[in-house]
């Protein structure tokens, strides 16, 4: 599978990863999908400490014993929880990212995360206290580079002027198009890479989301110009001759900023459809052009 490197790093990702969150508990059938992913080109798995509360990554750590040099290994921290009991709060704070990051090494049975990233994030908190947390774990050896989870704009201007993240995780599809207002151009002048989760919209960019739409619609679309803009997607997917799930996936990896997606997949059929994107042809700016046409853009509505 093509691999683009990630921002400025010397990490090399395929351009479809495997989201591990919706891989189940199931620890036999979480192990059959990575590595099926794994042997089907995906190098890139992402995680977090909070997933079933640090079973992910124990999971994740089960599926990569023996193949740890196979696999470019991102997990996240922030949301600071205890064990066995319900609820979590927000914690960015250096002393406790320099707790946490043992905890995950331990699940996770690795001595170095290729990517830490902070799980979220908000324009109050002590932002050079977490980037020092980052710095330290980086000389240290624990953790190769570090990046962020958010979709908040003015968090991300921040990290941009006071770090040196490789990466920003967003939710990135042709149903939240937020990023292009302004993100995605910012990140791609500081060579700073997108990684884009939500890249199906809940299943909805499928070819069964048609028929699965929810009542209350998605983020800012309605339920019936949902359904519209889903039936025209999918008509000119059928048009080019492929499957609604591979262009959605080509359409956040068509903008330069943007190294990866990382559809997640519960299912051996949804890690097979997910991974047939990687032979359908980049998408041509005309075809890019077309499906913004189909789509709209979206707006940041808060953290302006």
């Amino acid at each position: 599978m093509r691999q683009n490197r990630l921002g400025q790093s010397d990490l090399f990702i395929s351009i479809i990863g495997l989201g591990c969150m919706s891989l189940g508990t199931e620890p036999a059938q979480a192990i059959r999908l990575i590595h099926a992913a794994l042997e089907r080109g995906v190098n890139f798995l992402d995680t977090a400490d909070l997933y079933d509360q640090g079973l992910n990554e124990e999971l994740v750590g089960k599926a990569i014993a023996g193949r740890r040099q196979q696999v470019i290994l991102a997990t996240k921290v922030g949301n600071h929880w205890h064990p066995g009991q319900p609820g979590w709060f927000w914690d960015p704070s250096k002393t406790y990212i320099l707790q946490a990051v043992k905890d995950s090494l331990r699940r996770l049975g690795t001595d170095y995360i290729d990517l830490y990233q902070l799980h979220g994030g908000t324009i109050d908190d002590p932002i050079d206290d977490t980037i020092e947390a980052f710095e330290q774990l980086r000389q240290e050896g624990v953790i190769r580079y570090y990046g962020i989870s958010s979709i908040r704009p003015n968090v991300i201007r921040e990290y941009v002027r006071r770090s040196n993240m490789v990466s920003v995780m967003m939710q990135y599809s042709l149903l939240d198009r937020r990023p292009e207002e302004s993100v995605l151009s910012l990140l791609q002048q500081h060579n700073i890479s997108v990684i884009a989760r939500g890249p199906l919209a809940r299943g909805l960019l499928t070819q069964n989301g048609v028929r699965n739409i929810p009542s209350e619609g998605y983020l800012d679309w309605p339920a019936p110009e949902l359904a519209d803009a889903l039936q025209r997607l999918a008509d000119y997917a059928d048009a080019s001759g492929l499957s609604l799930t591979a262009l959605a996936l080509r359409y956040p990896l068509a903008h330069p900023a943007v190294a990866t997606v990382i559809p997640g997949a519960s299912r051996m059929e949804q890690l097979t459809e997910n991974l047939s994107a990687q032979t359908a042809p980049p998408l041509t700016r005309e075809q890019v052009n077309a499906l913004q046409r189909i789509t709209r853009a979206n707006v940041y509505a808060q953290h302006r």
